[in-house]
C-alpha cells in the first residue's frame, strides 16, 4: 500500500471514529432527554467561552459561519429557554447573547454525554495508549492550518 492509500484508509477510519462517537453523544443526550443539535451545542459552547456576552457578530466570526445562521441558532436556544439576548450596556442597539441558567445546565449534560462518550470509544484502548493518541491528536490539531481550524 503506498502513502496516498494509507493516508486515505487513515482519513476513513478517523471519520468513522468521529461518527461513532457523535452517535454515542447523541444516544447519552437522548437518554437525558436533552433535544439540541449539534449546532446548537457547537453555539452553546462558544458562547461559554467569552467571558463577556458575545455579539452576533463575535458569534458567526467565531464559528465561521454567515450571521444568519447565528440569528437561527440563537433564535432556537432562545426559544428553549438556553440563551437570551440582552443589551450592551455601553451600546443599547447592541445585542448580546448570554446563557442562561438552562443554558449552563444543558453544557453541563452536554459535556456529561461528551465525557461517556469518550469513554465509551476509548474503553478499549489502555492508559498508555489513551495519553499516545492524546498527543498524536493534539499536534494533529495545532499544526492544522488555520483555515481548517
Amino acid at each position: 500500500m503506498n502513502a496516498s492509500d494509507a493516508d486515505g484508509l487513515l482519513a476513513e477510519r478517523l471519520l468513522r471514529l468521529t461518527r461513532r462517537l457523535h452517535r454515542s453523544q447523541k444516544r447519552q443526550l437522548e437518554a437525558a432527554d436533552i433535544s439540541i443539535t449539534p449546532a446548537q451545542s457547537r453555539l452553546l459552547r462558544t458562547v461559554a467561552h467569552y467571558e463577556a456576552p458575545p455579539r452576533m457578530a463575535d458569534l458567526a466570526e467565531r464559528l465561521e459561519v454567515v450571521p444568519r445562521a447565528v440569528t437561527s441558532l440563537v433564535d432556537a436556544l432562545e426559544a428553549s429557554g438556553r440563551v437570551r439576548r440582552v443589551p450592551d450596556p455601553a451600546n443599547r442597539r447592541v445585542i448580546r447573547i448570554e446563557l442562561t441558567d438552562e443554558g449552563r445546565a444543558t453544557l453541563g449534560l452536554l459535556r456529561s454525554a461528551r465525557r461517556t462518550a469518550a469513554e465509551d470509544v476509548l474503553a478499549p484502548l489502555t492508559a498508555e495508549q489513551r495519553e499516545v493518541l492524546g498527543g498524536l491528536l493534539s499536534v494533529l490539531v495545532d499544526g492544522a492550518p488555520e483555515r481548517c481550524r
